[in-house]
């Protein structure tokens, strides 16, 4: 007869079995995130060490790139602001290039800034959510539900990032303000091409919020954030004052206006907008003191300004009009402000049109260099200062809206489709709905769906979206052999 088993004998018996299949569950998804990552680290060593420094570094311009942290596409009084003064961008934009149609690659901080410094979609670097400090909470939850791409928690090393072509190419490199991209080695700035990190690994809403010199904390958590905008303007200005003599990159990752909001004590209740605006109109002070800066120093004529945003407004801010705000693949997400100033490289008080995207930075830093983009990668940018300069069918006829690694929606020229999927249609907003098509000519606003009286053009959309996504997952990391 069997002998009959006892409770304990059992209890002991499931834990183990138990045990084993949770080994074995974290054992399989180790392995899954580790081949899955198809990381080629050498491939990229060896084509940066290959970029030659430039015969006459005096001869390349200084590139400036200010981006904003949630600022939305009508918080500027250039783009139709009335309660927000910013002087000092608006004058930038009389002066320069002011686009309508240009877009972050992400509605979100982390991708749409891998995006920018690689010029590639984010689901090819695998930084498609936002990411945060190692063992923070929602850096476990994000881990164990798999939220992130094959457990990738930073900038992967196999990818190319403009900050490192511009070193090796004789340009002095600063980011100055919101990294984003990894706190551990090999993922920090100063290992990615950036001499100079002064600021913040993360948010300004995540704990413990300290700044950084370089790889040592220099204001221990919980920094001031009424002082920040004041310390990274003097961070900046000493950058271009030490550097102005050869070729400088500086990246000016402004922490604000993401909330929380903190104005300087000199700037808070000024504006119509409450603290929100007020830390816009701070921002503007700053940026008024860079373009004073690069004046006085005789070097503005040698001296790219860039001004825009990484996605659109969260919680407070103006979409200007548009639909959906930050983490929406509706135009209010992604599409954000860009002026571009360069006295007597571009024209004045030209407004355009035309469709780009902050991948398009890459590509664009890189010929300013004279350095070559690499080969043996898909790289989804294109270099846009002809189109700022005035070249007719420079811009993209295409772009793609990504929210994680979904792919949801395609820009093609006024035309626009949206799958189905979860929106912000009030208490209907846990609901998938769709799918949509809009004119944006027509109806910038996403307020009507075209979707049953033009379905000749949902079927060629659709069709261009299901090709593109069939590319991106035959060879996600978009690898050139």
């Amino acid at each position: 007869m069997p002998r009959k088993i006892t409770r304990r004998e059992f209890l002991k018996s499931a834990g183990l079995v138990g045990g084993l299949a949770l080994g074995g569950g974290a054992a399989a998804r180790l392995v899954h995130d580790l081949t899955g990552r198809d990381f080629q680290v050498e491939r990229s060593r060896a084509w940066l060490d290959a970029v030659p420094p430039a015969i006459q570094g005096s001869d390349l311009p200084n590139i400036v790139l200010i981006s904003t942290d949630d600022l939305g596409y009508g918080d500027l009084g250039c783009y139709g602001s009335q309660a927000i003064r910013t002087p000092n961008v608006d004058r930038m934009a009389q002066q320069g290039v002011m686009m309508t149609n240009f877009y972050a690659c992400a509605p979100l901080c982390s991708p749409s800034r891998a995006g920018l410094l690689t010029g590639r979609y984010p689901i090819r670097t695998h930084v498609t959510m936002p990411l945060y400090a190692l063992g923070a909470p929602l850096d476990i939850a994000f881990n164990a539900l798999g939220v992130y791409r094959y457990g990738v928690r930073g900038i992967p090393e196999d990818e190319i990032l403009v900050s490192e072509v511009l070193q090796r190419r004789g340009y002095r490199t600063a980011l100055i303000g919101k990294w984003h991209l990894g706190d551990r080695s090999p993922h920090l700035p100063n290992d990615n091409g950036f001499d100079l990190f002064y600021g913040a690994l993360f948010s300004n809403d995540d704990p413990p919020y300290e700044i950084y010199r370089n790889r040592q904390v220099e204001i221990p958590h919980p920094a001031d954030q009424g002082k920040l905008t004041a310390n990274m303007t003097r961070e900046a200005l000493q950058f271009i004052h030490q550097n102005q003599q050869q070729p400088f990159f500086l990246y000016y990752a402004q922490p604000f206006p993401h909330f929380p909001n903190h104005p300087a004590d000199a700037h808070r209740g000024r504006s119509a907008a409450g603290a929100y605006g007020d830390v816009v109109e701070e921002i503007d002070w700053s940026a008024g003191e860079i373009l004073r800066t690069l004046r006085e120093l005789g070097i503005e004529e040698n001296t790219l300004v860039i001004f825009t945003s990484d996605n659109g407004p969260w919680w407070e801010g103006s979409p200007g009009g548009l639909r959906g705000r930050k983490n929406l693949t509706f135009e209010g997400g992604m599409r954000v402000p860009l002026i571009a100033r360069w006295p007597g490289r571009l024209p004045e008080g030209r407004v355009l049109d035309d469709v780009a995207i902050n991948l398009d930075f890459f590509s664009t830093f890189l010929k300013l260099a004279g350095a070559p983009l690499p080969q043996d990668r898909i790289i989804d940018g294109r270099d846009i200062l002809p189109l700022w300069q005035g070249a007719a069918g420079a811009g993209h006829e295409a772009i793609y809206y990504y929210k994680s690694s979904n792919l949801l929606g395609l820009r093609y020229r006024d035309w626009k489709y949206l799958r189905r999927h979860m929106t912000d249609n009030g208490g209907y907003a846990s609901l998938r709905q769709g799918p949509f098509l809009f004119n944006l000519a027509s109806d910038p606003d996403e307020s009507y769906n075209l979707i049953e009286s033009r379905p000749e053009v949902s079927a060629q959309l659709n069709g261009m979206m299901d090709e593109w996504d069939s590319a991106i997952h035959q060879n996600v990391r978009g690898w050139i052999e």
